[in-house]
């Protein structure tokens, strides 16, 4: 530990190193061939897994709310039976992380989620697509803990959040095609087959999805008490295991009862809860549909075209994703970064809270809003490598914290982010804002503790 640490006080912020000077040779490639494996396959499928969450509200805006004779709050409704959906469940894999291969497992989920995001294209009514909205929830609900529990097997805590971040520009990526996807469909496949622009647009994203769970049976590694042995050789497991508990990571274990009781009986473990918690309701400006719905009410660009204006925001979330995660592991640490991000969400929060501001300053507002997800694989990280002495206490933690969070947002949209309010979401907008601010407080306080701990 004295080694890393002093190793990192020498370098300079503009030093950026893929690794650490006490890496051996052979671990140096280990890490590669790892990097080759996880990190490709966890940004596609997390891009795929993004595109068939958020094409909904591309959806909403090139037709369907048209189409089906939506009126009221239905776009909300939906987005909430994502939720639910996305909550219920990350509750099995709580128990199955530490038991079923890893290769298995995600790769199922996204040919799962693929099938039923494209039921979607022939959908007639709102009880049929808020069933598919639910399924699609369902399968994607525990990719995200899934992939960082993989993350946290491999990898040392000083490894974690870059190599997270490369995985979490799916998200931005995933946001940013539906919207080109459907600005596609909406000019050149409306009415083809008799099928309207949004139809299509499933269609399309479907096409994308199963494929490449197909091809994550072939490339995920699994963990190492469960190797892919198509991928990696007892050698390659045996050195993975070494450089980890060397730096005092536990690479085998189950899930049992016991433990959990031994977690709930931690303050910091509903710290981290709590911290979750102020995160996803910090950031939910992201997936409401605010920006598009503003675009829209403007009255002066066609449906492709709000499509396409609406890939802006996102296309930037990809640089604050990188930026804030290198920062992260390479010159600020977890906290600071959080804060950096969240500054930046914070000042177009205040704006979209004051509205009556020039066209300019809208514009530049929702320009801010994917920082608000940029330090996601910091957070997560960070929980990852506080457990990385317990592997099924970090495998339930990270569901759990994740389970709660999102629940939470199954109900909080629905109270303060009213589709009849939009786009001006003046208590959504202060709702978040607040939650931002004190997941910065908090972010400080779990920082404090640590180092006092430490």
């Amino acid at each position: 530990m004295t080694t890393k640490t002093s190793s990192l006080e020498k370098r300079k912020w503009y030093q950026i190193q893929w690794f650490q000077p006490q890496d051996t040779p052979r671990e140096r490639k280990l890490i590669n061939k790892l990097d080759l494996l996880i990190v490709p396959y966890a940004f596609l499928a997390y891009w795929v897994k993004y595109m068939d969450q958020s094409n909904l509200n591309n959806a909403y805006v090139a037709g369907l709310k048209e189409d089906l004779g939506f009126q009221g709050n239905e776009l909300v409704q939906l987005q909430t039976m994502y939720i639910i959906g996305a909550v219920l469940g990350q509750i099995p894999f709580m128990f199955l992380f530490t038991y079923v291969p890893m290769h298995w497992v995600i790769p199922f989920l996204d040919v799962a989620w693929g099938v039923f995001t494209l039921l979607q294209y022939r959908v007639t009514g709102f009880a049929e697509l808020a069933a598919y909205r639910f399924l699609v929830g369902w399968f994607e609900a525990a990719f995200f803990p899934a992939m960082h529990y993989i993350f946290g097997a491999w990898y040392r805590s000083d490894e974690i959040a870059r190599r997270g971040g490369v995985f979490y520009l799916g998200l931005t990526l995933g946001t940013l095609t539906a919207g080109l996807i459907q600005a596609g469909a909406s000019q050149r496949l409306e009415g083809v087959k008799g099928l309207a622009g949004w139809r299509w647009m499933y269609i399309i994203c479907a096409l994308i999805t199963i494929p490449i769970g197909i091809i994550g049976y072939f490339v995920l590694p699994g963990t190492p008490d469960r190797p892919n042995g198509l991928l990696l050789s007892e050698e390659d497991v045996a050195v993975a295991k070494e450089r980890l508990q060397r730096d005092g990571h536990v690479t085998e274990g189950k899930f049992s009862w016991k433990g959990l009781a031994k977690i709930a009986k931690t303050w910091h473990f509903w710290g981290l809860i709590l911290f979750d918690v102020l995160f996803w309701n910090g950031s939910i400006n992201t997936s409401t549909g605010g920006y598009l719905l503003w675009i829209k009410s403007l009255g002066r660009f066609s449906k492709a075209r709000v499509n396409e204006l609406g890939t802006i925001s996102p296309a930037l979330g990809m640089f604050y994703t990188v930026a804030i995660c290198f920062a992260s592991d390479l010159v600020l640490g977890p906290a600071w970064a959080i804060t950096v991000a969240h500054v930046w969400n914070i000042i177009g929060l205040i704006i979209q809270v004051i509205w009556e501001v020039p066209e300019g300053a809208l514009w530049f507002s929702f320009m801010t809003t994917y920082s608000a997800v940029a330090m996601s694989s910091v957070l997560y990280g960070w929980v990852n490598s506080q457990l990385k002495a317990a592997p099924a206490e970090r495998a339930f933690t990270l569901v759990l914290i994740n389970t709660v969070a999102q629940s939470t947002t199954a109900w909080t949209p629905l109270l303060v982010f009213k589709t009849v309010e939009g786009p001006r979401f003046t208590k959504g907008y202060s709702f978040v804002l607040a939650n931002a601010v004190c997941l910065i407080g908090m972010a400080h306080v779990l920082r404090i503790y640590l180092a006092k701990k430490e």
